[in-house]
């Protein structure tokens, strides 16, 4: 195991002017030591983890950081820069800059020194030995730990004048993690008991009479975590912990972090008289800490403001005012950051139930689609195999085929109900999901009404939640009151207010699609395709899949045209990536070579996420090309008037498909198109970067004439 930052990692004359100049600097120097084997794809994660929450902290820091595949084994690159770089802190640029790189799946040990460090961020002492440092040597040596930080001499103010010091710990605070003071050389405190003194703590000189016990410290419980959960989260822990010492307050910290977490004990956090929440992920096992004053806050607030935080569970306790009863978070909530807004989860809680959805889809769908292929389009007539089954004729296996599937599809809208109101309000929002997703059937109100369904029922089954009731009953709150109370408003508000204009929608959605011809046709391919590769397997691409899908359960010419578009269009974007790969490698890296092998596979089976490693590294080229493509192909599709049965299954079910060699046209031209875009733009950067590379830096002019 290398060490984790060695002398060669270390610039202290950092010359960047710009946060993403600073971390490419800092990463080259890791690319040429073999700690990132992609070196835009690993300033591709920095980017996507900055765009999360900027990484600039108060005092002169920015802790670039990300957890990347393109990472051989956690490390750490540190840059000292005269001019300060902006990394979004509220008190100006930032002098010292880490850029902390670890694995996607980076080992506990390293990840540990990784927090290790960030807590020493925290110290002024040790922020103020890497600014005096003169040689990277010592400055490495520092950051791992092989040194302690020089102590300024006796008068000195400290190195780092960009924030006051900490205040310093009262001698009898108690913290989970502080380090017990050394080497105090002041004088002993006068033997008088303090409001803050631990009833634990010997006086300087014994009294002759047992002294009275002195009151318990306000103790307090915290989490600390981040996305990455390898800096901002130990950084905060330290901040609250320092700012417990100095208020006379014990601070017990949970890191939640990559290393794991070890929960705090269950009776220190009973005995808690406040807790604190300085989160940007959800908080594990939430409910531990109900029913205590709260504060809920950002990590950054927990690192830059601790003594608030402080302040303000203490007010909130002698108020008595208490957090509401926890309830457990819904599935798509679990990973949710604090500041996600309501359009974000509501596309995960579409997201849940469309998941749930497509394995109803492929099964179903594709045993309609085999049962079309063995007994011809007249099958969806044939009698009940209950009542007439032969057991050596083709006919009856078809039949069986299409009856089976046909039930399977006939779960697809109160699934997707179902599990949208699950992924709201977990399992209690089941039962009315299913009964609203099932009414929504009753009523023809089709897919439209499902979703709706779902949104109803997870709101009800929330509400319902909120509300305060005596402890008796709550043990039948999940299996008796909730699906009672939400069942019943569910069927009252589908079968009555929503339902019947839902349907209407739908019939006249129905009716549009069966008369769709000639240039309506094509536009609605258009947009469908734009759909399909726009964020490649997210929420828009679940969208168009689903609407198609929809349509599927009382198919007509104009919905299975939608279908075949909405394949078709799915298709291309890891089809496109695969030949450009394949026709310019060398525009790409190693890594996206190889996975452009993958795509051919992916694409030709209708998976449109094979394009996502592309995008991920890439995304300005990448998302307009595949969407060019897709719009090609969804037009070319309605076009050629191509019909598709079956919901999946890419070119493996091009024997179900209408017109079947002009749909494979239009995939392939939807291919070259996209693949001859990302191809061009693509090229056109990698010649500004090499022009950029060529132009003479500062005072190279000069030197080219002088030579």
């Amino acid at each position: 195991m290398s060490e984790l930052i060695t002398a060669e990692l270390v610039d202290l004359d950092l010359s960047a002017e710009t946060k993403d100049a600073a971390a490419r600097s800092l990463a080259e120097r890791m690319a040429a030591h073999g700690r990132v084997t992609d070196l835009e794809g690993f300033l591709a994660d920095v980017a996507a983890r900055e765009a999360q929450m900027p990484t600039g902290l108060d005092g002169g820091i920015g802790i670039p950081h990300c957890r990347s595949a393109h990472v051989t084994e956690p490390t750490l690159a540190f840059g000292r820069s005269a001019s300060g770089i902006d990394f979004g802190a509220p008190d100006g640029p930032a002098d010292l800059i880490f850029l902390i790189a670890a694995p996607a799946g980076g080992d506990a040990d390293h990840l540990s020194i990784l927090s290790t460090l960030a807590r020493h961020l925290m110290d002024d002492s040790f922020t103020g030995a890497l600014r005096s440092a003169t040689e990277a040597e010592p400055a490495a040596a520092l950051i791992r730990g092989d040194a302690p930080p020089e102590e300024p001499p006796p008068g000195e103010p400290p190195t780092d004048t960009r924030s006051a010091p900490a205040p310093e710990p009262e001698p009898t605070t108690a913290s989970k993690s502080a380090p017990e003071p050394q080497g105090v050389s002041e004088p002993a405190p006068e033997p008088q008991p303090t409001p803050a003194a631990t009833p634990h703590t010997p006086s300087a000189e014994a009294p002759s009479a047992p002294a009275p016990s002195a009151p318990a410290p306000f103790r307090i419980v915290a989490i600390t975590s981040c996305p990455t959960g390898i800096a901002h989260t130990y950084m905060a822990a330290e901040s609250l912990e320092k700012a417990g010492q100095a208020a006379g307050v014990e601070v017990f910290v949970e890191t939640q972090g990559s290393a794991g977490f070890e929960r705090l004990d269950p009776r220190l956090v009973a005995d808690a008289d406040g807790v604190i929440f300085a989160h940007d992920v959800e908080v594990r096992e939430k409910e531990r800490f109900a029913g205590k004053p709260t504060v809920d806050v950002g990590v950054k607030a927990g690192i830059n403001r601790p003594a608030e935080l402080i302040a303000e569970v203490r007010q909130k306790a002698e108020r008595g005012e208490v957090a509401a009863p926890a309830r457990a978070a819904a599935p798509m909530d679990k990973d949710a950051a604090t500041g996600d807004g309501f359009a974000t989860r509501l596309r995960k809680w579409l997201m849940t139930g469309v998941s749930y959805m497509v394995p109803f889809v492929a099964a179903g769908g594709l045993l309609i689609a085999l049962a079309f292929a063995i007994g011809g389009y007249t099958i969806n007539k044939a009698p009940s195999v209950a009542d007439h089954f032969l057991w050596t004729d083709a006919t009856s296996w078809a039949a069986l085929l299409f009856q089976v599937g046909n039930v399977a599809f006939g779960f697809l809208v109160p699934v997707l109900a179902g599990f949208i109101a699950y992924g709201m309000a977990d399992r209690p929002g089941l039962v009315p999901g299913f009964v609203g997703g099932a009414i929504a059937l009753t009523i023809n109100a089709g897919f439209l009404g499902g979703l709706i369904a779902g949104l109803i029922a997870g709101a009800v089954v929330r509400a319902i939640q909120r509300v305060a009731v005596p402890p008796v009953l709550r043990g039948i709150m999940p299996v008796v009151v909730i699906p009672l109370i939400s069942s019943a408003l569910v069927g009252f508000l589908m079968f009555l207010v929503i339902g019947k204009p839902v349907a209407a929608l739908q019939k006249g959605l129905t009716d549009w699609l069966s008369g769709l011809t000639g240039a309506n046709a094509i536009i609605l391919g258009v947009i469908l395709g734009l759909m399909m590769c726009f964020d490649l397997g997210g929420p828009l691409n679940k969208v168009a899949y689903a609407f198609a899908v929809g349509g599927l359960a009382n198919p007509n010419e104009g919905s299975l045209k939608v279908m075949a578009a909405v394949m078709a269009a799915g298709m291309v974007p890891p089809l496109a990536m695969a030949l450009a790969t394949t026709v310019r490698g060398r525009l790409f890296t190693k890594t996206e070579r190889d996975n452009g092998k993958a795509a051919w596979v992916l694409g030709a089976s209708f998976i449109t996420e094979g394009a996502i490693p592309f995008a991920a590294a890439d995304p300005l080229r990448v998302i307009p090309a595949a969407m060019a493509g897709g719009a090609v192909t969804g037009a070319l599709s309605m076009a050629f008037g191509c019909t598709l049965r079956a919901p999946h299954g890419g070119i493996f079910v091009v024997p179900l498909i209408g017109q079947p060699f002009v749909y494979l046209l239009a995939i392939a031209a939807g291919t070259g198109v996209s693949a001859a875009l990302v191809i061009l733009l693509k090229g056109l950067g990698t010649r500004r970067r090499a022009g950029a590379a060529d132009a003479p830096a500062d005072g190279g002019a000069e030197v080219k004439a002088a030579a």
